[in-house]
């Protein structure tokens, strides 16, 4: 159960911040209570670092991490299908997925946004959840490695997520490595028939009352 709750936290530090972000702050740091050591200090240190910011300030952090620097991208099938025709059928599969675990989705919630597929994980159906974040552990490790070099407070997060995934592999080391190398794919051909997605900023149902209940 440790690892779910940890998930949730992740998933709501990860939704956009908006103006009932550090009254809800205390109540998620509350469940970190009890949760091992590499689960629990990373997220209090998050916790820490952005209360010295104001929300103003967290916001404007928010954006430019996540939305202006592709690296940082929390939307999973960037990493897997890039700029291909491929990735709408990725996000096709991620929603036929949640509807089949009873989870639905509103319009403006793209399914392989890290935030959602954390709350589906932690949630909704949790080993349905960790295989999901599994198949994607090379692009989060990728993505911790971005925010660690941007020092950003976020990066206490992708810690605690991939803490809360099986021990890292050879294979899944080699794939990051080839991803670090190649970047996410992209095509240029044929691309008229392909799926437009707009990457808008995630703000998720209500992770907060989920967790809470």
């Amino acid at each position: 159960m440790s690892k779910e709750k940890a998930r949730a936290v992740c998933a709501f530090a990860l939704i956009y911040p908006e103006e009932d972000f550090f009254a809800k702050a205390a109540a998620m740091q509350a469940l970190i209570n009890g949760t091992p050591e590499v689960l629990s200090v990373p997220l209090s240190a998050f916790f820490e670092e952005v209360s010295e910011l104001s929300l103003h300030e967290l916001q404007q952090h928010y954006v430019e991490t996540f939305d202006m620097r592709r690296k940082c991208s929390l939307f999973l099938t960037s990493w897997t299908h890039g700029d291909t025709r491929n990735r709408g059928m990725a996000l096709l599969y991620f929603k036929q997925l949640y509807q089949r675990c009873g989870l639905t989705l509103s319009d403006e919630e793209l399914p392989d946004h890290l935030a959602v597929v954390l709350e589906f994980a932690a949630l909704q159906d949790p080993v349905e959840g960790e295989l999901l974040l599994a198949e994607h552990h090379a692009a989060l490790t990728l993505i911790l490695d971005a925010l660690t070099k941007a020092n950003s407070p976020y990066r206490h997060i992708l810690e605690c997520v991939t803490a809360t995934l099986p021990i890292i592999t050879a294979e899944i080391e080699e794939r990051a490595k080839a991803l670090a190398l190649s970047g996410p794919p992209r095509e240029f051909v044929g691309l008229s028939g392909a799926v437009s997605i707009a990457l808008e900023p995630f703000s998720s149902r209500n992770i907060f009352e989920g967790v809470a209940q």
